[in-house]
């Protein structure tokens, strides 16, 4: 998700996904405080990254159809099973392998 948003222009930092379980409220409380921040540091979705509203909605449309297309989600799934059977889950492994097996059905579909 934030390879898609860096290429279609906004702050990757928009977006965060964080393991909390339920038995972790103060852990989720912390969490939610720090990415309430980080977005108002941000600023205005678009404005923030110098971009003007129309074209903005279309790039998050266009972001939107590629996460939605088969070709991503078939490349996700190819990441999937390489994690797998490397048994390798670290953030570098995992970062090596957006870039070399998702950058291109990314590039394809926002092309």
């Amino acid at each position: 998700m934030r390879k898609i948003l860096q290429e279609i222009g906004i702050n990757p930092k928009r977006y965060n996904l964080k393991w909390a379980s339920a038995a972790e409220a103060p852990r989720f409380v912390k969490l939610i405080t720090d990415f309430t921040a980080e977005i108002k540091e941000l600023g205005p979705l678009g404005a923030a990254e110098g971009i003007a509203p129309d074209e903005i909605k279309k790039r998050i449309e266009q972001g939107l159809s590629l996460v939605e297309s088969r070709k991503l989600r078939v490349s996700f799934g190819n990441v999937t099973k390489t994690l797998r059977k490397d048994n390798d889950y670290s953030e570098a492994h995992i970062a090596e392998l957006v870039d070399t097996k998702l950058s291109k059905a990314i590039g394809a579909g926002l092309a």
